[in-house]
């Protein structure tokens, strides 16, 4: 889904809106809920089911000169939080509501599945949560490499290395791959939690009696809700730095070429700036 991590510039504002704030840097919540259904009033709002999403049809992305968005979704970032980090907030709400899911604490000890984008950010989430073992796993070890110098205390090969039995607090799956989330469920402790957050398959065959036995609490996370808040502050106070993500520019002209280069070796995320 292209088109949904997204900062800015207010240009102009609605009748509603304090005129003060045009011309304010904002990173953008890019969806808009009913605000009225039962999951908006129980503050599950990311469960609305008339929610409104950049990029999830009918509605375009952010691959524009303008978009629009409620004035309440458009927060603004201090001077020491740069353009791209802002655009990346959106990614690191998913894993903060993911390290919030899975009660993440000072103390913790954590396993993550995938070194890319989402595994790193994930780290470094959970590193300012308070974990103090973060272990991360992947089949490429300069992935593996990079998450060490950038969130996690121990980095196994997948292909190598055994989780089974490291007993940690949590477990969060940013690969999607079924024999991933198999292991890291084997991987967690009496009475710890799992959250699924990579893409995969429809269907995962899971170690039942193992979840049972250990009570293990599993669940999935669809997409955040109030998150906006505390990663701008986790970013002004350098607990969590996206600018190390950026591994590519494009002016909006050459977004296809952007998409292609997130598929590249060795880049993790593209930048599209609208105004070159």
């Amino acid at each position: 889904m292209p088109g949904l991590e997204l900062s800015g510039r207010i240009a102009a504002v609605g009748s509603a809106v304090d005129p003060a704030r045009i011309g304010k840097r904002v990173a953008v919540e890019p969806q808009r809920p009913c605000r009225t259904c039962k999951q908006c009033k129980a503050g599950r709002y990311n469960l609305c089911p008339d929610i409104e999403f950049y990029a999830t049809p009918p509605i375009d992305g952010a691959f524009a000169e303008y978009v629009t968005i409620q004035g309440d979704f458009a927060y603004d970032i201090p001077d020491s939080v740069s353009d791209e980090a802002a655009a990346l907030i959106e990614p690191l709400s998913v894993r903060l509501w993911a390290c919030e899911r899975a009660d993440i604490r000072p103390g913790s000890r954590v396993l993550i599945a995938g070194a890319g984008p989402i595994g790193i950010i994930a780290a470094q989430a959970a590193r300012a949560f308070g974990a103090t073992e973060i272990y991360i796993t992947d089949i490429a070890e300069d992935r593996l490499a990079f998450a060490l110098d950038h969130g996690a205390t121990h980095a196994l090969n997948a292909r190598t290395d055994s989780v089974e039995g490291l007993d940690v607090d949590a477990f969060i799956d940013a690969s999607g791959a079924p024999q991933a989330v198999r292991s890291g469920i084997k991987a967690v402790g009496p009475a710890g939690r799992v959250i699924l957050v990579g893409l995969g398959a429809d269907d995962v065959e899971l170690p039942v009696s193992y979840i049972q036995n250990r009570e293990i609490w599993l669940s999935g996370v669809f997409r955040y809700t109030n998150t906006w808040p505390l990663a701008i502050q986790l970013i002004a106070d350098g607990k969590v730095d996206l600018d190390i993500l950026v591994t590519g520019k494009f002016a909006l002209a050459e977004s296809e070429a952007a998409l292609k280069a997130g598929k590249q070796a060795g880049q993790l995320k593209a930048v599209v700036y609208p105004g070159r």
